[in-house]
């Protein structure tokens, strides 16, 4: 029986100061030589995953920005995606009216970039766009026509709950939406993707393409409950959320105590196999 590996990153394979440790990294690196599939679904861009990730092996397709994407992690080749409709221009206005002026990822003229516009940022979106100083994708604008330009695929929302509360009880039911606090920064968020975009549905169609069995998945947070939903055995870390705890199939070790890695080498029964070559089912 073939299984597919899904990880989470922030909070789960990564520590709390966002690396991966040694052990880790070396156990995965072991364990994929051994011909196991393993793959991390995410939020992050490819950009910043392969920066977190640095010493880890990755051989196979990996999930980023919460599924809308399933990405080469080698050559940054997009194998499959989700972008937003028309339907989008409708959410722009209604988060301009209501003075909300997110970060907002798009392909424009092909290359990806992530637009902003600075006077508009509040103390939140500020300090991610900190972290993100030197960042290739960076596109400042100056007005929200600018902030809409593009093929867009993501939008995030950094402000207080009260604001954003409302937007997410109005959209996640018409777009795949993901309102939970940041774990580092302990900042408000909501996430707003096309309704297609999501972790459970990239998992299921990375399994199909690897021609997996068997999906076991691990994570922390709330936006990986739809893929826990999917998998055939969901493990969360200690540290976790505790709804996601609740759906998981058992708690392990914390992201500070390598909970994953260290189930994996008690767990995965080695079998060498060739990697599947060929492109996701459209």
């Amino acid at each position: 029986m073939k299984t597919l590996y899904v990880s989470d990153l922030d909070g789960t394979l990564l520590r709390s100061d966002e690396t991966i440790s040694d052990y880790t990294s070396r156990t995965i690196n072991t364990l994929t030589g051994q011909g196991m599939l393993f793959s991390y679904a995410t939020a992050r861009s490819l950009v910043t995953a392969r920066k977190v990730t640095t010493g880890l092996n990755a051989h196979i397709p990996v999930i980023v920005y919460n599924g809308a994407f399933v990405m080469d992690h080698l050559t940054g080749e997009i194998l499959l995606s989700n972008f937003f409709g028309e339907d989008v221009r409708e959410v722009f206005e209604d988060l301009f009216c209501r003075h909300v002026y997110p970060i907002v990822y798009a392909y424009i003229d092909g290359v990806e970039k992530f637009s902003y516009i600075e006077e508009k940022c509040t103390p939140g979106m500020r300090s991610f766009l900190e972290s993100r100083k030197g960042d290739v994708r960076t596109h400042p604008v100056t007005t929200p026509e600018e902030l809409t330009q593009g093929d867009c695929f993501y939008i995030t929302c950094i402000d207080k709950p009260d604001i954003l509360e409302p937007l997410y009880v109005k959209y996640k039911d018409a777009f795949h939406c993901v309102y939970q606090e940041d774990i580092y920064t302990k900042e408000q968020w909501l996430e707003i993707m096309p309704s297609a975009a999501s972790k459970s549905g990239a998992a299921a169609r990375l399994k199909q393409y690897l021609g997996c069995d068997r999906l076991i998945v691990f994570g922390d947070g709330r936006n990986d409950l739809d893929l826990f939903d999917s998998a055939d055995e969901s493990y969360a870390v200690d540290n976790a959320d505790a709804t996601l705890k609740e759906k998981a199939t058992a708690v392990i070790g914390g992201n500070n105590e390598d909970g994953v890695a260290k189930w994996l080498a008690a767990h995965h029964q080695p079998m060498y196999v060739s990697h599947h070559k060929g492109g996701l089912v459209k």
